[in-house]
């Protein structure tokens, strides 16, 4: 169990780039880490070890964000495993990319399954179980500003992320309890390299003044921010992108 003063998080999508990064992050800061996968339970030992081997506490548990029980779950073990849960780290997502005119119907919905249930799920959860004093950190894109062709579903479920997030935070009221999104701009994941030619990702890196692409370790400083010493950040959407919009 948990001391009494030990904080605990929960990175959805852990087995992923933002993710991991997020994790070992906070686990850097002292927080007890659930690391959350869908599918890749490997991807997410590797989290939880690097986290062991540099001396934090991990456990690894699995489940569809967009499935109430199996989230129930999730949650569950962080409560058994150390006591309870302060934050919240949702980055699970998925991304296919098609023009409007041209994207199957059943991508677009499992787009919106995934990237819109799956934070209406993750966030209900927290909002019933996290202790006083924690914090709700959804992810959306800054995409919803750039409006890249091809992005179009992608985008509209993560408009629907900020539109929850927003409203959340006031639900919130008088519980001690932040909500806030980070919306990253192109940042180097497997997710952005995925179908992207070497010209496509030259010219999205240099779309932004730093003229890189993101890293998960600069977006998981943003994470760290909120997590911890942001606690006078509720209700925003923060674009971490390097001024790319």
């Amino acid at each position: 169990m948990a001391n009494n003063t030990e904080r605990v998080a929960l990175v959805t999508g852990g087995s992923g780039g933002i993710g991991r990064a997020s994790a070992e992050r906070l686990a850097a800061d002292g927080f007890a880490v659930v690391v959350h996968y869908a599918g890749g339970r490997d991807r997410a030992e590797e989290t939880a070890k690097a986290v062991t081997r540099a001396g934090g506490r991990a456990v690894v548990a699995g489940g569809d964000v967009a499935d109430e029980t199996a989230m129930a779950a999730v949650f569950d073990v962080a409560e058994q495993e150390f006591g309870g849960l302060d934050v919240l780290v949702h980055t699970a997502g998925i991304m296919p990319l098609a023009p409007v005119a041209q994207m199957d119907l059943d991508t677009f919905d499992r787009v919106q399954r995934t990237n819109v249930r799956g934070t209406f799920v993750v966030d209900q959860l927290a909002a019933r179980r996290l202790r006083a004093g924690g914090a709700i950190i959804n992810f959306s894109t800054s995409v919803t500003r750039l409006q890249l062709p091809n992005y179009g579903a992608y985008a509209a479920s993560k408009g629907a992320a900020e539109a929850l997030t927003l409203i959340l935070a006031r639900e919130l009221r008088g519980r001690d309890i932040t909500v806030n999104a980070v919306a990253p701009g192109p940042t180097a994941t497997p997710l952005f390299f995925e179908g992207k030619s070497q010209e496509v990702i030259d010219r999205t890196a240099a779309m932004n003044p730093m003229e890189r692409l993101g890293t998960p370790e600069d977006i998981a400083e943003v994470v760290a921010f909120l997590a911890g010493p942001g606690r006078w950040v509720n209700g925003q959407v923060l674009y971490a992108n390097g001024g790319a919009a």
